[in-house]
């Protein structure tokens, strides 16, 4: 993800593909009604995370190219035959649809669970054309960490992908920095590339490089005001920028996480309850996470979900649970919806803004156009609301 170029995404525009008739694809989607008038909807965790995993099956999930058992999620929603195409490619945004793919079947195991898996996990494959890598390493790292997951938890594999993965983002270590960059022959190491990264070698037992990513936050990307970890720092020269985002938080909150499960050292412990407490402090609006916008960003929110979650799970981090159930709470209340399925927006504290005339997303609207409801289009936006209710319901499971 392109976190130099403020508002530009990384929806690369390929022309692999695009021999693939246009006939073979699905007609567009069909613009329909949204309200704002919506049912009080189940009070179980499951129940809504089960509503929202629904949502975004229906909605954006299709047939890559009409390969058999092979699936993506259209970037947008509702979709042109250009969507639907796949031409427009975004690794990162896939990588998490299959993370939380496999929350669902963590969650509720089911055959046609894992089958999704499956698809989604041969759909990246093959539309990244090259393999299962590419020359960013916070693409790599979630990949690597939604594939994993589906091993560990699910005992589905994909042969040696986490170890290419592994591969990759070990051969892009700078041992001078003492961390990764952002992409291959960069010369910017910023958190969402360390962050990621961190947490996929602690759970690949790479336990001395994770610390050294840690360490790299804490020491040289941490304000030492706010207590949050900013964006990234330009090396040599040591120029940092010190845009703060939510999911940069998240990130770190998960890589200490780990070591602090991992090595049992208390300093892990203690950074770990300083960032969620910053970003309680923050980074919230009456405990519910900062809203984010559309695009990239649309995903900041349920990363930092997730990784509170995972701090309450296994540190027992009481702030970071309240925090979660707060959000999914205000999310949930303030969705909107398409035919009983929920639709979020980019601040979980506000009702979803719907759009005026005639109570129906546009067709063919851009996706980019600065709207609050159009901005809801994203798949991003709505995978940060599937994330986040996910990790309501596992926390909820546990009794946190």
């Amino acid at each position: 993800m392109d976190r130099r170029n403020k508002g530009i995404s990384r929806r690369v525009l390929l022309t692999a593909g695009a021999s693939i008739a246009v006939t073979a694809m699905a007609p567009p989607t069909q613009a329909v009604p949204i309200t704002r008038k919506i049912s009080a909807g189940p009070e179980e965790p499951g129940k809504r995370a089960d509503l929202a995993e629904q949502a975004i099956v229906q909605r954006h999930l299709r047939t890559l190219w009409g390969r058999p058992q092979r699936r993506l999620g259209t970037l947008v929603w509702p979709a042109s035959v250009l969507d639907q195409s796949f031409l427009r490619w975004c690794y990162w945004w896939q990588a998490h649809l299959l993370d939380c793919a496999v929350d669902a079947a963590y969650r509720a195991r089911t055959p046609e669970r894992i089958d999704r898996v499956v698809a989604l996990a041969r759909g990246i494959r093959t539309r990244n054309l090259t393999g299962w890598t590419n020359r960013y390493y916070d693409d790599m790292s979630w990949l690597a960490l939604a594939l994993e997951r589906a091993d560990r938890l699910l005992g589905v594999r994909f042969g040696d992908a986490v170890g290419e993965l592994r591969a990759d983002l070990i051969d892009g270590w700078n041992p001078v920095v003492g961390a990764v960059p952002w992409r291959s022959g960069d010369e910017y190491y910023n958190t969402p590339a360390i962050g990621p990264t961190g947490i996929a070698l602690a759970r690949l037992g790479e336990l001395s490089r994770a610390r050294r990513l840690a360490d790299f936050l804490y020491t040289r990307l941490r304000d030492a005001d706010s207590g949050l970890i900013l964006d990234g720092v330009h090396e040599p020269g040591g120029r940092v920028d010190r845009t703060v985002h939510t999911y940069c938080q998240g990130v770190a909150i998960g890589l200490e996480t780990e070591l602090a499960v991992r090595t049992g050292e208390s300093s892990h412990h203690r950074r770990v309850a300083a960032l969620v407490a910053a970003a309680g402090d923050g980074l919230t609006n009456a405990g519910v996470i900062a809203a984010a916008s559309g695009d990239d960003s649309g995903l900041f929110m349920g990363i930092l979900a997730r990784y509170l979650a995972e701090a309450a799970l296994a540190l027992g981090d009481t702030t970071a649970a309240d925090i979660v159930h707060a959000s999914a709470r205000a999310a949930w209340k303030h969705r909107a919806e398409v035919d009983g399925l929920p639709l979020f927006g980019i601040d979980w504290s506000r009702p979803v803004t719907v759009p005026e005339h005639p109570g129906t997303f546009p067709q063919l609207t851009p996706s980019s156009a600065v709207s609050p409801a159009n901005s809801s289009r994203d798949l991003s936006v709505q995978l940060s609301g599937w994330m986040l209710l996910e990790a309501a319901c596992q926390l909820s499971a546990a009794g946190r």
